[in-house]
């Protein structure tokens, strides 16, 4: 009997939320529906799929309530907001999968598994943060914030002030055999939510969740390496990487080499905070597993693994 191939397909948090007027649960999961048919229709060409995603815009929303009612109740940490997160984002995906499988046919069972992510307590990234969440404030209300709960605080693209949190790199899978036994076991899972909720390894070697963010196309590019997938895929709003992107210069991309999306990268090509982790978590991917890495819209994700969509960077 032919193996399926494995893809390991990761949703940008974003994409759950298409724009400022549709922020609610309701609307979100109207998105993971839609999804959910681009995941079914992948199962039905043969493919076997992990399922990560981001949660980005959710993690801030747990945390500004969290701001909101410090008042009355404990506030929230970091970890815990992201362990919440898996939950119900793995709730919606797992619903709304298995209303899918049951429309189109499809005999498989999803199942989300709350994931943690190893980084070093060493990394450098702890020194330096970087990655701005949750809410934007006055200049004011921002240092206020800050000096109450201890936060690092930046200037954020024009529209406020921010928390920054470190972004380290992601070491370990912590459940990354549990994760291999449910995929031979033919389950669809759904897992390492928001990259993973970041634990490090204290003195005593026990883990110790941190406050910080991993960036999940870099964890789950570790997560296809580690199940020694074909695919890495990542859904995002473009339909194809382009070089020169919004300029006059501007040139949609088919097909890169690793060389290629490595030189591009290290030319400044991409966008630090979009693109470029994009093209190099998926690179790192095609470097050690040798499979396929794509880049394209939601809609156009069936097309693009024929090969006839999307941005594909492929071995030299």
């Amino acid at each position: 009997m032919k193996k399926n191939k494995l893809a390991v397909v990761a949703i940008g948090g974003n994409a759950l939320i298409p724009d400022a007027q549709n922020l609610s649960l309701e609307n979100q999961y109207e998105m993971v529906r839609q999804i959910a048919v681009h995941i079914a229709d992948m199962i039905s060409l043969g493919w076997n799929v992990v399922l990560t995603h981001g949660n980005g815009p959710q993690v801030g929303f747990i945390m500004r309530r969290s701001e909101l009612s410090q008042e009355s109740v404990a506030s929230v940490p970091m970890d815990y907001a992201g362990a919440d997160i898996q939950g119900a984002v793995g709730f919606m995906f797992c619903k709304a999968l298995r209303n899918e499988f049951q429309r189109q046919g499809i005999t498989r069972e999803p199942i989300a598994l709350v994931t943690q992510t190893l980084v070093d307590r060493t990394d450098p990234a702890f020194a330096n943060p970087s990655k701005p969440i949750g809410s934007w404030y006055s200049q004011e209300e921002a240092e206020r914030l800050a000096t109450e709960n201890g936060w690092s605080i930046v200037e954020d693209s024009g529209r406020g002030w921010r928390r920054v949190v470190p972004s380290p790199e992601p070491v370990a899978i912590v459940e990354q055999n549990s994760i291999n036994q449910l995929v031979k076991d033919g389950y669809l899972v759904v897992a390492l939510g928001g990259g993973g909720i970041p634990v490090i390894k204290n003195e005593n070697n026990e883990l110790e969740g941190v406050e910080a963010v991993i960036d999940k196309d870099f964890s789950s590019s570790l997560l296809a390496r580690e199940l020694e997938a074909d695919l890495l895929l990542l859904p995002t709003g473009v339909d194809q990487v382009a070089l020169g992107f919004n300029t006059p210069d501007e040139r949609w991309i088919e097909t890169m080499s690793l060389a290629e999306a490595r030189a591009y990268c290290a030319a400044g090509e991409f966008p630090k905070g979009s693109m470029e982790p994009k093209v190099t978590a998926l690179a790192d991917f095609v470097e050690y597993q040798g499979g396929r890495g794509i880049i394209t819209s939601l809609p156009l994700m069936s097309k693009a693994l024929t090969g006839t969509a999307g941005t594909q960077i492929i071995p030299d």
